[in-house]
């Protein structure tokens, strides 16, 4: 069923979505923002289908009694079909809502057909233990000059271990170990990004950082599970840093940390497949 919708005078540069209001329900309208590089014909990226699904599982959670208790430890996921730069629904249930453990799962639609879906893990925080267990050392990522700010339309800052940090993509088409920073940005037009939206969608963007080569980004994943130790506090941006990286016979694997300016967040790993034929060149990012 195509879904009509009143999109005039409504273009909102920086968000990935307006929202259109329905007798029969919500619907989300992609905004520029949302294209993919990875398709011409009119592909959603990654990160606007992982942060309208994590609006929708963070609402259902969030209805839950006692929400404030429990805390998101795992995002996961899985980008099954293309989506198009249509508009599209989300749906959001709540698979268990035990004492200590939560699950949600959530799904976005587009002509009544599933194109992807999420699943949020949250559990109760405030255990305590009496014994000692070993924990590896702590990476600590570089960050970007306070002051750095995007040069383009891209809520974003880039690293790569030859150049430093710069406000453009541009210098960094090199095949050196990469970073990203990436400032908060609406999900939603008129509606703040809340601190799980802004990480579970951003967290897509691990495969830029890890595939990201001297030939362009030839890699596209199909699935992303995040793993949160804490969420971000409200600063200025959450940073990605690749951590590990492996590719075998058109398959790649790769794991990347998150963090802010208050340290260690957490960490995506992500599978991906070869497409080379069609790689993106990220320099041309936001211009």
């Amino acid at each position: 069923m195509a879904i009509e919708h009143d999109n005039k005078n409504r273009s909102t540069p920086m968000a990935l979505f307006w929202a259109d209001t329905h007798a029969d329900g919500e619907v989300l309208v992609p905004q520029p923002r949302t294209r993919s590089q990875w398709s011409n014909a009119g592909q959603l990226r990654g990160a606007a289908v992982s942060g309208a699904l994590a609006r929708a599982a963070e609402r259902a959670a969030n209805g839950l009694p006692h929400a404030d208790g429990f805390r998101a430890v795992r995002w996961t996921l899985d980008l099954f079909r293309p989506a198009a730069t249509m508009p599209c629904r989300t749906q959001a249930a709540v698979v268990r809502q035990g004492r200590r453990l939560r699950l949600v799962d959530a799904t976005i639609l587009q002509e009544d057909k599933v194109v992807a879906r999420a699943s949020l893990l949250l559990l109760a925080g405030g255990g305590r233990t009496s014994g000692t267990t070993w924990a590896g050392p702590r990476t600590h990522p570089s960050t970007p000059p306070p002051g750095l700010r995007p040069a383009t339309t891209e809520p974003t800052l880039y690293f790569s271990e030859e150049i430093g940090w710069t406000d453009t993509p541009a210098p960094h088409h090199n095949a050196s170990r990469k970073m990203t920073w990436h400032l908060p940005a609406e999900i939603v037009a008129d509606e703040p990004v809340t601190p799980f939206q802004h990480v579970a969608s951003i967290a897509d963007a691990s495969n830029l950082v890890a595939n990201w080569g001297d030939s362009g980004v030839e890699y596209i994943n199909a699935d992303v599970s995040l793993h949160l130790l804490r969420i971000p506090h409200e600063t200025d941006g959450v940073g990605i840093s690749a951590l590990e990286r492996a590719e075998e016979d058109g398959i790649a694997l790769a794991t990347t940390v998150l963090y802010d300016r208050n340290g260690h967040l957490g960490q995506v790993e992500l599978s991906a497949i070869a497409n080379g034929a069609n790689a993106v060149d990220p320099r041309k990012f936001g211009l």
